[in-house]
């Protein structure tokens, strides 16, 4: 049984917190949230009054925040209040699993390592479904030792733990894979909206791409349209899944590295233009597979598309 301190108890901690409890493990959470903090007191998690207490005698600290700023400010205190790293016993395991910019990850890990403590970039990929089922994708950064004492911890509440290499890789792979995710689900929606205008039915193109060369998650998973995949988020009106502010907000992250490396990512830049308007729209709290009807909308009619 190992002591956690869990910080960010919503809709993703919180159900990682309630797995690493079922498993045995003794957690004290925090979260600001008062309906974050009763649905974890529900599941049993020993809720306690501050972050700070939730890490004191804590073995390993994992934080699940909404972003960068938070996890360094969180970390790194201020004046009056040392904050978490000066609350936790020396050589403390920090993981954090919120997503988060790779440069914004590497200081995070230096400022852990500066006050005593080791440090792990843990980002996931599943969505809320795969946090209460357990089943979701790490994309772990940081020291090979380390990410060996976080595996079993990391596989109570997930399917597949990578070690991406150094400080910061974990990020750097959730911001490669989503951006890739997100122009593969743009280019499905495309298609789909495409084949409806040319007189294909749904499941005729599904049957189609999903047996060729355009089979991706996108597709096989994340249907856009309803029916091909009864449990696609098209079949609930969209209803996340993963929300499309997500979405963006990871877009903007990959945005920042593409223009801290100097990579000629049009795609990506062009998948970021997409969800932000989106998010910015109806799919603020819509799945990110809904972009199909961003299309639509935009989409000529058949009598002016024959006429350009």
């Amino acid at each position: 049984m190992t002591t956690i301190g869990f910080i960010g108890l919503g809709h993703m901690g919180g159900p990682m917190a309630k797995n690493l409890r079922a498993a045995g493990h003794e957690v004290r959470g925090f979260d600001l949230s008062p309906a974050a903090l009763d649905a974890a007191r529900a599941a049993g998690i020993d809720v306690v009054a501050s972050a700070a207490e939730a890490v004191m005698g804590a073995r390993v600290v994992i934080t699940m925040l909404p972003a960068g700023r938070h996890v360094i400010d969180l970390y790194r205190g201020t004046d009056s209040d040392p904050g978490i790293l000066g609350a936790a016993s020396p050589d403390t395991l920090f993981i954090d699993s919120s997503t988060i910019a790779v440069d914004e990850a590497r200081h995070a890990h230096e400022l852990a390592v500066g006050a005593g403590h080791r440090s792990l970039d843990a980002p996931v990929s599943g969505g809320v479904v795969g946090a209460e089922n357990g089943t979701l994708a790490f994309m772990v950064g940081g020291d090979e030792r380390d990410f060996a004492q976080a595996v079993p911890l990391l596989e109570t509440m997930g399917r597949r733990v990578v070690h991406c290499g150094g400080p910061g890789l974990g990020q750097a792979a959730k911001v490669c894979n989503n951006m890739l995710l997100a122009v593969s689900q743009i280019a499905v929606a495309e298609a789909f909206v495409l084949g409806e205008r040319l007189g294909l039915s749904h499941q005729t193109l599904f049957d189609v791409a999903s047996n060729a060369t355009g089979q991706c998650w996108a597709l096989s998973t994340n249907c856009p349209v309803p029916g091909p995949v009864p449990t696609s988020p098209a079949n609930r009106d969209y209803q996340p899944g993963f929300a499309g502010a997500l979405m963006s907000k990871d877009l903007g992250l990959a945005e920042q590295a593409i223009d801290l490396v100097g990579v000629d990512a049009r795609m990506g830049r062009l998948a970021r233009e997409m969800y932000l308007a989106y998010a910015n729209g109806e799919g603020t709290d819509r799945d990110f597979s809904g972009i199909i009807q961003t299309i639509r909308a935009h989409s000529t009619s058949a009598t002016q598309g024959a006429q350009r």
